[in-house]
């Protein structure tokens, strides 16, 4: 979860540097139709079973356009407006946002420290997006979060072998996303610059295919709100990255929310005084 965070954390910098050589969606379809591609190419080399059955292939579509599409194009949007800081903060607020429903729908039981933990980095996200009011920037950061969440729900759903399951949904999400960019930006306007290009595969081959990959794999295995607990060091890395390379300024009440946020993820993964089997 360290490297995964991290590689998270690191792609909101990324991203903001990409976007000025590309347009948003454009960019976001090319992230997802390259991590896809790459996967289904690990797949077929592993001879990996490919998905079957109509609601298999249903779930698969379901997540492409829930956790590809919807999220991804609203985190790229939602880094025009907002610091990279408060996008990294507000877009990975799926700790909070998934302890309900896995509690209603996978019986996750919720101990009071959670409920704790909840109210405490729900306050630092109204912190962070306060400054910048009911921005077009925050609704779209708090868009890809709640989009992510719903794709780490579906996916317990999904029963077949997770690395041709990841690359499809890619694909799915990827072309879906390309077809909104046509649409709504035209043709791709993109500065095919060394930059870009080595932006675009750290995004899309590690950023995406590897962190995916590894993220499904533990959502499979681990608590969910456990294990998205972890997901608050991804807003950590990307605003010291922010502070160190683009040198962006903070606000009292961002760096004030940001620290809200840390302290409620260390309400969620502290151990507690009773262990809690992970299901089988």
């Amino acid at each position: 979860m360290l490297w995964i965070t991290f590689a998270w954390g690191s792609c909101f910098l990324a991203i903001n540097i990409g976007l000025e050589d590309a347009p948003v969606l454009w960019f976001a379809a090319l992230r997802a139709l390259l991590a896809g591609g790459a996967l289904l190419a690990v797949a077929g080399l592993r001879r990996a079973p490919m998905p079957r059955g109509r609601r298999t292939w249903l779930l698969i579509t379901v997540l492409g356009v829930v956790n590809v599409s919807v999220a991804f194009g609203a985190m790229f949007g939602g880094l025009v407006g907002l610091s990279t800081g408060a996008a990294s903060v507000l877009a990975n607020a799926q700790p909070l946002l998934i302890v309900l429903p896995a509690w209603w729908i996978y019986k996750e039981r919720i101990s009071p420290r959670t409920l704790a933990a909840v109210g405490v980095g729900f306050a630092g996200l109204l912190a962070v997006a306060a400054p910048g009011g009911a921005g077009t920037g925050a609704w779209l950061s708090l868009t890809s979060a709640l989009a992510i969440t719903a794709g780490t729900l579906i996916s317990r759903q999904l029963k077949s072998n997770v690395l041709p399951v990841i690359g499809w949904h890619f694909v799915v999400g990827g072309v879906v996303l390309a077809l909104a960019a046509w649409l709504t930006e035209g043709a791709p306007a993109i500065n095919w610059s060394a930059r870009f290009v080595a932006i675009l595969l750290y995004v899309s081959l590690v950023g995406t295919a590897a962190a995916f990959l590894a993220w499904f794999t533990e959502v499979q295995h681990c608590r969910l709100d456990t294990l998205s607990a972890w997901t608050f060091l991804v807003p950590v890395f990307g605003i010291l990255l922010s502070i160190l390379i683009l040198g962006e300024p903070q606000t009292f009440w961002s760096m004030a929310g940001m620290g809200l946020v840390v302290l409620s993820m260390v309400f969620l993964t502290a151990p507690g005084k009773r262990s809690v089997q992970a299901p089988q």
